[in-house]
């Protein structure tokens, strides 16, 4: 086999867009080599800024192919025995005489049919058009055009080079050749730079400071970073985030520390932090856990004069914080002003922000007395003051902040850090709140936006939800679940209905209820036999599918589910039977009815559930010596009964008929 190489070179990427594409490029290429019946192995895949860089081993012909070609069905192509319009154009197509068709059955039709096997084609001739749909393939957002060309790509494309081991391969792409030449790092030249073979084209690149591999600049950063903590006894936050978007931006990097004034740190540490990050890529510095007056940037120049660099981006920064500094000092000025929100639209049909925390306040008052919170006053401060901070300058800079910015505010004002905290994680989707009021005033916010949606039919359809109503759902059975607090989600909703529209609430229920699936790595089949015992609180369906998921680790589980089943399909909708101990004839009723009756039933499902599938031998028993259907009928209705009042405790649970392996 033979060693491909490909380099596409362009105009600086943008980070986010590409890393977000990133994953898919090699499945792409992979996709589009086989559609051509390119045999590959090895595809490997290492990009910078400035180019993308492929590799795979591969033989100089593609597979040989087998074509299928269908036409119509058999009474279309041919009518009184003469062949059709539709007969001739399949010939037409195949490229055959009539004399050449075959027939095929299709979908229970006789259709024509003609085989054609294609020779392996030579693939130096197929990389113009496997390179093109690649490109085209790309799905980066935004695209550009560039030039008096028709074509968009996100960047423009400057350089192309295919080779097939050191022979160069004539290609091209949005009207740039393949030529074996590169671009290395700006600071040396702004020229291509040429070379013969592959392993010169690697040579080239390492000498022209271009560090090809994206592991090997994630490790250069980091061990510099390293040595700036050992050589300053600080701590660098190694965001991950940002960490893969600077190794995409550089092709050589060098990690500088550099500081700013100290005054700056009045202002909260997270509007300092998120400056730094999203405004100019720089990494945050702690001495002694403390933010300090310091930043780490990764600099993509190799410039001797580095302190030059320093002070650059140190002036940069300080224009930046000393605007976060003056909305600080003006925000604190005025206070928090929740009056302002009145004039705030929260959506057309729902009024402005002040409507949505009077409905929150509503909520929050009902939550608190369902998680035992006893101070009002707290609740209703919180929730006075949760949304104040979008009206302040501070979060008009640094939207991101909305909550954090608030909680630093209040405080100055002289409420409890409680109230700080609660109005601090109301926004929090992925992390749990930390205090009981977190809870319930994050509980309030959600519950009022879904609430509000879906009584405005702004109810999300199959991938769409741009308002974030799944990630809302997940967040309330997952605090609910923490929180371990007896909660009815329907008799909830329905306690809430009359400050919204109508709308039909058992939507809204069963669409937080679909939202189980996302919390556990289980059979969906288990979930849904839980969810259709039509258990309400929240909680006990979560310890019913937590109970399903730890029985299904015994080697007998499946037998059990089938024998319990079985008692199921028996009942069916059969409910409120009782077993008379009097009637019970055979044996071996009694001996099963007498087990059951030993079984003491309590709080803790899963072992309720141990107890009802250790009658199983009993149960088996039953069945192959007892029949249920007999002539007289009390006695086929007390041994129904006795089925039923052994399974009502699994039935409570799950409707165990759900359950399949499939």
């Amino acid at each position: 086999m033979k060693k491909v190489l490909i380099e596409i070179g362009t105009e600086e990427l943008p980070a986010i867009p590409f890393l977000k594409e990133e994953p898919n490029i090699i499945d792409k290429l992979s996709e589009i080599l086989k559609y051509n019946n390119i045999n590959f192995k090895d595809l490997n895949f290492l990009y910078t800024p400035r180019r993308f860089v492929f590799t795979f081993f591969t033989n100089e012909t593609t597979d040989d192919s087998v074509i299928e070609i269908i036409g119509a069905p058999k009474e279309v192509a041919f009518k009184d025995g003469k062949i059709t319009k539709a007969g001739i154009s399949f010939c037409e197509k195949a490229n055959i005489s009539e004399n050449e068709i075959t027939f095929k059955l299709v979908k229970g039709k006789e259709c024509l049919y003609y085989e054609k096997k294609e020779a392996g084609r030579n693939i130096r001739g197929l990389f113009t058009g496997i390179l093109n749909d690649f490109l085209n393939s790309l799905n980066f957002g935004k695209s550009m055009r560039w030039g008096a060309y028709d074509f968009k790509f996100i960047r423009p494309v400057t350089s192309l080079c295919v080779m097939l081991d050191d022979e160069l391969i004539s290609a091209s792409v949005f009207n740039i050749n393949s030529e074996n030449s590169t671009f290395v790092h700006r600071n040396i030249t702004q020229d291509k730079v040429k070379f013969n073979t592959q392993a010169d084209y690697y040579k080239v690149l390492t000498e022209g400071k271009v560090v090809l591999n994206p592991n090997d600049r994630k490790e250069i950063i980091l061990s510099e970073i390293k040595n700036i903590e050992k050589l300053h006894n600080v701590n660098v936050e190694l965001d991950e985030d940002l960490l893969r978007e600077v190794i995409a931006i550089t092709e050589y990097p060098s990690a500088l520390l550099g500081s700013f004034d100290k005054e700056f740190l009045e202002v909260a540490p997270e509007v300092i932090i998120t400056s730094m990050k999203e405004n100019q890529r720089y990494f945050a510095v702690y001495s002694n856990n403390k933010l300090s007056n310091h930043f780490v940037t990764i600099t993509n120049s190799f410039n001797p004069n580095l302190e030059l660099i320093r002070k650059g981006n140190e002036k940069v920064l300080r224009a930046r914080l000393s605007d976060a500094l003056f909305f600080w000092r003006n925000d604190l000025k005025e206070g928090l002003k929740p009056e302002l929100l009145n004039n705030t639209i929260y959506m057309q049909e729902l009024g402005t922000i002040a409507d949505k925390v009077k409905r929150e306040e509503y909520i929050a008052l009902k939550l608190a007395k369902i998680f035992a919170y006893s101070n009002e006053e707290f609740v209703k401060d919180a929730i006075k003051f949760s949304k104040a901070d979008l009206r302040t300058q501070m979060v008009g800079e640094f939207p991101e902040l909305q909550g954090v910015v608030g909680s630093y505010y209040v405080l100055k004002m002289g409420y409890s850090k409680e109230i700080s905290i609660a109005i601090r994680e109301q926004y929090l989707y992925d992390v749990l709140p930390s205090i009981t009021l977190s809870e319930i005033v994050s509980l309030a916010n959600k519950f009022d936006t879904l609430m509000a949606l879906f009584s405005i039919n702004k109810i999300p359809s199959g991938n769409k939800d741009p308002y974030a109503l799944r990630r809302a759902a997940l967040s309330i059975l997952k605090i609910i679940i923490s929180a371990r607090v007896n909660f009815n989600i329907a008799e909830f909703l329905h306690s809430i209905k009359t400050i919204y529209a109508d709308f039909d609430i058992q939507k809204l229920v069963t669409f937080i209820n679909d939202r189980f699936n996302a919390l556990y790595d289980v059979n969906p089949s288990f979930i849904e036999a839980v969810l259709k015992a039509n258990n309400d609180k929240i909680v006990v369906i979560d310890d019913s599918i937590k109970a399903l998921i730890h029985l299904q680790n015994d080697n007998d589980f499946t037998d059990k589910l089938s024998t319990f089943k079985r008692l199921a399909n028996i009942i069916k909708d059969k409910k409120d039977l009782y077993c008379d101990e009097t009637k019970l004839v055979d044996e071996n009723e009694k001996s099963l009815y007498l087990a059951y009756k030993k079984i003491s039933f309590g709080d803790n499902i899963l072992e309720n559930i141990e107890n009802i599938f250790s009658l199983k031998p009993l149960i088996d028993n039953f069945f192959d010596n007892v029949m249920i259907n007999v002539e007289d009928n009390d006695i086929k209705q007390n041994r129904l009964a006795l089925v039923y009042t052994i399974y009502k405790h699994i039935a409570s649970v799950a409707d165990l008929k759900e359950v399949n392996f499939e």
